[in-house]
């Protein structure tokens, strides 16, 4: 037998334990490839959509890419620690220390080379089915298959470097130490877990103001919060494993109620050392499915978007003119002759706007005029976009900050204006949007019917509204008018409008993009993660073999080893997955800051969907690791 072939076989003898290795490698390539095979299809279109498309998966194509570095060195380097009696029999057998390295060499090219191959074929496989549902995501025409050259060199140039990179990397973690110290390298006892109190108090400190500074973050907090509350997180989670976890797990053996029942003993007294042993094991799959539950839950919540919208936009169809130019009337006709085209049920409605000029405002970036209208011109709009109006009228200077957007900061603001030296101060923001912030530069503010009177009219300018249910069927409407569906107000335009159905197209398309992208990369962060379980339960399967043997030895029932295993391989699972639901459930306590509507209905599909998924993983591995661990007691 020649080498390549001994280490050949040595692969395939040890199948069981590279399995979740390499189907994990073999995905990331696979979704690498039709990744590329998107990136590189000749019959992308040159547009907004398609170049924005492109550029998210480049950047979805890097970050899968790292993390798979990441991903292949974490497990060879498991892999190695779990092999040391191996490598003990081969060095008393004669093996050299550059033997050795070659083998692992060879031995991580030869599944690397196999993850390549069998990634790239189904890729191939399948590639046509990703190519349609990622165009119909993306909002382009249907791409026919095409197998790119380009894509089938990148992918196999990267990740054979990366194999070729890691397999050199991980010759140099081989320790060959004595041979007594890789023969009893399994069988050593284990010490005694130690922990610190100081660090626990830390890590539950860190988590709980990480915690409370998300639930409480505003949208205006939010972005300077992230970073601390990110940071703070993976530190308390790092140490919530290696001491915390295990201080809880000490005062459960000190509650001698609990301790003591059943079969307790033995599976709280293996907790505390698989906790110490698994806890970078841990803090990694913690970390990893906080990252896919927040990347998939934050786009998936984007449907919300679709109630939000009707709150932010409540026109269809938004126009404003600046002035008494005929050309207005020729647009607003052109707009209704499309709206009649389409079958669009439609109403409209005009009103004015007052523009004054400011002598001084406290606002942070004061404006030299503000936008005023009515209060019954504002009611009046609301009640057509299908609001109900619950604010008082307004009478004499009271007045209301117009909000244009919910995703807008209100900060009260005093105004004194050029005209007869009137202040205006407002204290609350209108409950309802009635002109999208794409049409308005200037603050706004809805005044008294009264005061509306008094002010200037030297600024006036027209607002036409048509309203109608159906958005989606204006999406596309008054192109020679709008560029993406929206005409800025500007100097150089005597007009400014909105088209809500062009502009909610092109939202829902990014969205969908993203959530795409977001799908597949969660989908390799969670198989990662599985994998990560996977490979530290079958390393600690020659141990928890020989710990079995010698409990059955003294009576233990295979019901009784049933229901330890369980618990402890639930432990192993769901752990993690827990703590990172609960990172995951602050996380989008902050996002829910961004929208006016809640967003748990989404969040919790996600979350459940990923729940699921872990639950079949669990029982299938379950039903694996109880037969084989039988075999080795029978």
């Amino acid at each position: 037998m020649t080498f390549p072939q001994f280490v050949f076989r040595n692969v395939v003898r040890n199948k069981r334990t590279y399995a979740a290795y390499f189907l994990s490698s073999a995905f990331s390539v696979l979704i690498f490839f039709v990744y590329a095979l998107f990136i590189f299809h000749p019959d992308i279109q040159k547009g907004v959509t398609a170049i924005l498309a492109v550029q998210l998966m480049t950047a979805a194509e890097v970050i899968m890419y790292l993390f798979s570095f990441l991903f292949v060195l974490y497990s060879v380097s498991t892999f190695l620690k779990s092999r040391k009696r191996e490598f003990g029999i081969l060095m008393m057998h004669g093996m050299t220390r550059s033997q050795l390295n070659r083998m692992v060499f060879l031995e991580n090219m030869l599944i690397g080379v196999g993850a390549i191959l069998t990634g790239i074929a189904i890729g191939i496989l399948t590639g046509k089915l990703f190519l349609m549902v990622g165009s119909n995501m993306v909002g382009i025409e249907s791409l026919p298959f095409y197998l790119s050259v380009r894509a089938l060199v990148l992918t196999i140039g990267a990740f054979l470097f990366l194999f070729f990179c890691i397999s050199l990397f991980t010759t140099i973690l081989v320790r060959t130490n004595k041979l007594i110290d890789l023969f009893q390298a399994g069988e050593k006892p284990k010490k005694e877990p130690k922990v610190s109190v100081f660090l626990s108090l830390v890590s539950a400190i860190l988590l709980l103001a990480s915690y409370y500074l998300a639930a409480t973050a505003t949208m205006q907090s939010l972005m300077f919060r992230m970073l601390p509350v990110i940071s703070m997180t993976i530190v308390g989670t790092y140490f919530f494993y290696t001491q915390l976890s295990v201080f809880i797990v000490k005062m459960l053996q000190k509650n001698r109620s609990l301790f003591w029942k059943k079969t307790n003993m033995i599976t709280i007294s293996s907790l505390a050392y698989r906790l110490k042993d698994n806890a970078r094991m841990f803090f990694m799959v913690t970390i990893v499915s906080t990252v896919a539950f927040c990347a998939v839950g934050t786009l998936a919540s984007m449907n919300v978007m679709t109630k939000q919208f009707e709150v932010d936009y409540p026109a269809a169809i938004s126009y404003i003119a600046k002035d008494d130019q005929a050309n207005h009337q020729q647009n607003l006709q052109q707009i209704e002759t499309e709206l009649h085209e389409n079958n669009v049920d439609y109403s409209t409605i005009q009103v004015p706007i007052k523009y004054v000029d400011i002598a001084s405002s406290t606002a942070s970036y004061p404006s030299e005029k503000l936008l005023i209208v009515s209060f019954s011109d504002y009611k009046k709009m609301s009640n057509q976009a299908g609001f109900d109006v619950t604010e008082k009228p307004l009478v004499r200077n009271e007045t209301l900050a117009m909000l244009t957007s919910h995703f807008e900061y209100f900060k009260p603001t005093t105004y004194t204006l050029k005209q007869k030296g009137i202040t205006l101060y407002h204290n609350k923001s209108s409950e309802h949007v009635v002109f999208p912030f794409q049409l308005i530069l200037e603050e706004g503010l809805v005044v008294s019917d009264e005061l509306f009177e008094k002010l200037s009219t030297e600024n006036i300018e027209i607002y036409t509204g048509f309203y109608t249910k159906e958005i989606e069927k204006t999406a596309g409407m008054a192109e020679n008018l709008v560029e993406d569906g929206r005409a800025f107000p500007s100097s150089d335009s005597s007009y400014a409008m909105t088209v809500s159905g062009t502009l909610y197209d092109n939202q829902m398309s990014m969205f969908k993009m993203m959530l795409f992208v977001a799908l597949l990369i969660g989908a390799v962060f969670f198989i990662a993660a599985g994998s990560f379980l996977y490979f530290r339960l079958y390393a600690d399967l020659d141990y928890d073999r020989r710990q079995y043997l010698t409990i059955t030895k003294v009576g233990l029932t295979d019901q009784e080893l049933n229901k330890i295993v369980t618990r402890q391989l639930a432990l192993l699972f769901f752990v993690p997955i827990a703590v990172a639901f609960v990172h995951s459930a602050f996380a989008f306590m902050a996002l829910q800051s961004f929208f006016a509507l809640s967003i748990a209905t989404e969040v919790i599909i996600v979350l459940a969907s990923f729940l699921i998924a872990q639950f079949i993983y669990f029982f299938f591995i379950r039903y694996r690791y109880l037969r084989n661990l039988k075999k080795s007691l029978i």
